[in-house]
């Protein structure tokens, strides 16, 4: 299928050709002491960085560069820690391509494995969505620095100094006027280890789900998983192909939820106008979509049942945990239980200031508890945790006098942890496309008005011609020929 590949691959350069019009970089240049200042830095090359790096190329911003801590092909989480053999998101979600048919997955996969396979195909699977993902950031040629991490930014007459930090360890420093972090799901906090577990086991008899696990030293071990989340089950599962004696799976709740409200938001209406709604209403939304929760897909939930060693037990959080007898106890409320070695589903927590590119300005961004007062009998701890953004995804100041509040104002999230304040975006495939539309639009629209002057006084110094003759020539037939 390399042909047809290639042949899709110089059908995007068509269809882009055709809908050039008024994508040129019309953005002037600039400098810092002699270094080219990037209009947009972006940090992530997963499916939201590069999707937005694209964006912006349509709307005429081509001055950006995509950071991305991680070695070629190794960004974002479907070949490192995702263990789930497909998508959560239907097959025919768009994402990245952002409406253009022949840069969209289904595109992708026909040229790969012809259109009987994507008749058949249940939803696609994260390898193939990982290829499709570097197809498209090749196919496009977009501007990816990897193996180069951020950890710090700082605010120097009106522009932004990003330091970054090598592979190897060397340090440089890049000048950029807007920065766009699109780090995934964990990007605005960490992901979350409880601390009877963190404190009182042994590193080499517990991991969350998104470390490395070694499943083949697992074989005929017992197993705990503390979390009912995909990525819990997901996790479950992979235990036991690797041949686990017997796994438990334990949850806080008395059951697991059905119903999955990511399905309910997949309309345009709600992905392209969430943001704009007033706090009160966005904030109904993100409590009952967060106390519904996901349940995990049907086909990951058969994918444990069918062994006889997996075990489900709601209503059972752990309590406490310790090390006797070579095992690890947990202590729940209907009793111990013992296992060989544990798995924590239990997520991430939002806090800016636990990553090192955002820990310099956490403490004056705005988070949701310090803009909204929930009414009696809604309040969420959780939620109030979130930052609360900007129409253009941007942090806010918590105190709009602060020295760093022009930085903030440069600084857009692509995160997860923009959901409450703008709805499914970066993180989640099936909001990309509006999400990272409007990002763009905004980025865009931000960089235009701050050189308004600039553009005006290159109208007033334009002298192009178009009426250079006042005789007709011989041969003119009225722009009819």
């Amino acid at each position: 299928m390399t042909d047809n590949i290639e042949s899709l691959t110089r059908q995007v350069a068509r269809d882009l050709d055709k809908i050039a019009y008024a994508t040129g970089n019309w953005s002037p240049p600039c400098q810092r002491d002699g270094e080219p200042v990037l209009d947009v830095a972006i940090i992530g090359a997963g499916q939201g960085g590069l999707a937005t790096a694209f964006a912006l190329r349509r709307f005429g911003i081509h001055n950006v560069r995509i950071f991305e801590r991680a070695s070629n092909g190794g960004a974002g989480p479907w070949t490192t820690f995702a263990r789930m053999i497909t998508l959560r998101t239907p097959k025919h979600v768009t994402g990245p391509d952002l409406g253009i048919p022949s840069l969209t997955p289904r595109a992708w996969f026909e040229a790969r494995y012809g259109e009987v396979a994507w008749q058949h195909l249940d939803k696609i699977s994260r390898h193939d969505w990982q290829a499709y993902l570097d197809w498209f950031r090749d196919t496009l040629n977009l501007p990816v620095t990897h193996e180069t991490a951020l950890t710090d930014v700082a605010w120097d007459q009106g522009l932004l100094r990003l330091t970054f930090m090598e592979a190897g360890g060397a340090t440089q420093i890049r000048w950029a006027r807007k920065l766009v972090l699109a780090t995934g799901i964990d990007g605005g906090g960490m992901w979350h280890v409880p601390s009877f577990i963190r404190d009182t086991l042994p590193a080499d008899r517990y991991a969350h789900t998104h470390q490395e696990i070694d499943f083949a030293a697992l074989h005929g071990k017992r197993i705990g998983v503390l979390g009912g989340g995909a990525s819990a089950f997901d996790n479950a599962a992979t235990a036991l192909e690797a041949g686990a004696a017997t796994v438990d799976l334990c949850i806080r709740r008395q059951t697991l939820p059905r119903i999955n409200p990511y399905r309910w938001m997949e309309n345009a209406g709600f992905l392209g106008h969430f943001h704009a709604l007033p706090d009160l209403t966005r904030w109904r939304f993100m409590r009952h979509i967060f106390d519904l929760n996901q349940p995990p897909p049907q086909d990951t939930f058969w994918r444990c049942s069918r062994y006889d060693g997996f075990r489900f037990h709601g209503d059972t959080p752990w309590l406490n945990a310790s090390m006797q007898d070579d095992g690890v106890l947990v202590a729940t409320p209907h009793g111990e239980m013992a296992f060989d070695f544990v798995i924590i589903g239990t997520g991430f927590i939002i806090d800016l200031a636990r990553r090192p590119e955002t820990a310099g300005f956490a403490p004056n961004v705005a988070l949701w508890r310090d803009c909204f007062a929930a009414p009696p009998g809604e309040e969420s701890a959780v939620l109030g945790s979130y930052p609360y953004l900007g129409s253009h995804s941007q942090f806010l100041p918590r105190d709009p006098d602060a020295k760093d509040a022009e930085m903030l104002a440069a600084i857009h999230n692509f995160t997860f942890s923009a959901t409450p304040s703008m709805g499914l975006s970066g993180a989640s495939i099936s909001g990309m496309r509006f999400g990272v539309e409007r990002l763009a639009r905004g980025l865009a629209c931000d960089l235009f008005v701050t050189d308004g002057e600039r553009h005006l006084e290159s109208l007033l110094a334009y002298d192009a011609e178009e009426l250079t003759s006042l005789t007709a020539p011989p041969d003119f037939a009225g722009g009819l020929a």
